[in-house]
């Protein structure tokens, strides 16, 4: 155990989380939404520090980042752990321990070991991914300080529900994030992802403000966030507050974990979304869950040449030099593109 980053002794043995929004009030013996942060006597340990529950070597694409080292390999890790309950998570096995397995699992990793092996297999960042960083925070910051030491990225792939306080810290150690924008009401963020869309919106305007570059992902479920309404809400969104060269993702959803009940989405409704986007002026607007379908691709801002054709994860063809379109000179917006 390590004892946890920002949090306040309330009296009584009674301690206020401040890592994420929830800023859980958690008596002693409990813990936060997260479960993986626990009042021991009054004071608040996190339970995950160096426990390792996945490790992968990734392509950068699959967070998704198509705008950060395009092509390039990230050492992918996470814990055990999640402060949404997200219906249709993926990684609900270990993103949401049900009471019967509160145990905390995980393979023994030290940060300087997940540095060591990222350099070794040819890593050009790490990304925290696969459950939710911000709840394992005081290992990503550990080991987001080396990486950068060692010349490595650092990535987080995150809910969107960290505080200001926390992302600040984190700030000079995090070059980039992808963020779900999961819907546009905050009916859907309560029934299907419990918690707040606000408080979401008001993070990725956090992020954007202290430099951090961006991309957003919407997962887009029949008959749940699929309606022009919603969808143009988030489009105006980013092109008014994260600004139109943010990279929008959105994908296609497949039944999965408690949300079996919605067939998965059409690759038309894709098209819909990503003309959307368009239309409200982003310049850069993704499909994804659908290989071979064209929505991968990276398109000149500019002049419309195609510049990065892609299939699912793999780069078939890159031809942005110097970070520029080489046919109009266009700079092309993103981190070490």
């Amino acid at each position: 155990m390590k004892e946890a980053m920002f949090y306040e002794k309330e009296g009584d043995g009674v301690v206020r989380c401040g890592l994420c929004r929830f800023r859980c009030l958690i008596g002693d013996g409990r813990r936060g939404i997260c479960a993986v942060r626990e009042n021991r006597g009054g004071t608040l340990y996190t339970l995950v520090y160096g426990k390792a529950v996945a490790e992968h070597v990734d392509p950068i694409e699959k967070k998704p980042l198509y705008h950060v080292l395009p092509g390039s390999r990230s050492y992918s890790i996470a814990t055990v752990g999640c402060n949404f309950r997200c219906l249709h998570c993926q990684n609900y096995s270990i993103s949401q321990p049900g009471p019967d397995t509160l145990k905390i699992s995980g393979t023994e990793l030290a940060p300087e070991d997940i540095v060591r092996k990222a350099v070794a297999s040819g890593c050009q960042s790490i990304s925290y991914t696969y459950t939710e960083p911000t709840v394992f925070f005081e290992y990503a910051f550990d080991t987001a300080v080396l990486a950068h030491q060692a010349g490595l990225k650092n990535v987080f792939v995150t809910n969107g529900y960290i505080t200001p306080e926390a992302l600040a810290h984190i700030r000079p150690y995090l070059d980039a994030a992808n963020i779900d924008l999961k819907g546009y009401s905050e009916k859907y963020y309560h029934e299907v992802v419990h918690a707040m869309l606000s408080e979401v919106l008001d993070s990725i305007v956090e992020y954007r403000r202290l430099g951090i570059w961006i991309e957003l992902t919407t997962l887009i479920i029949p008959d749940w966030n699929d309606s022009d309404e919603e969808l143009q809400g988030i489009a105006r969104f980013i092109a008014e507050k994260a600004g139109v060269d943010t990279p929008w993702h959105v994908t296609a959803f497949y039944p999965t974990h408690k949300l079996t009940d919605r067939p998965r989405t059409p690759a038309a409704t894709l098209r819909r979304a990503g003309q959307i986007g368009l239309d409200a002026g982003l310049r850069y607007v993704y499909e994804g869950n659908v290989p071979g379908e064209g929505g991968e691709n990276t398109f000149c801002p500019g002049c419309g040449e195609l510049l990065i054709r892609r299939y699912g994860f793999n780069i078939e063809d890159n031809r942005i030099k110097d970070g520029k379109c080489p046919k109009c000179q266009t700079i092309i917006a993103g981190v070490g593109i």
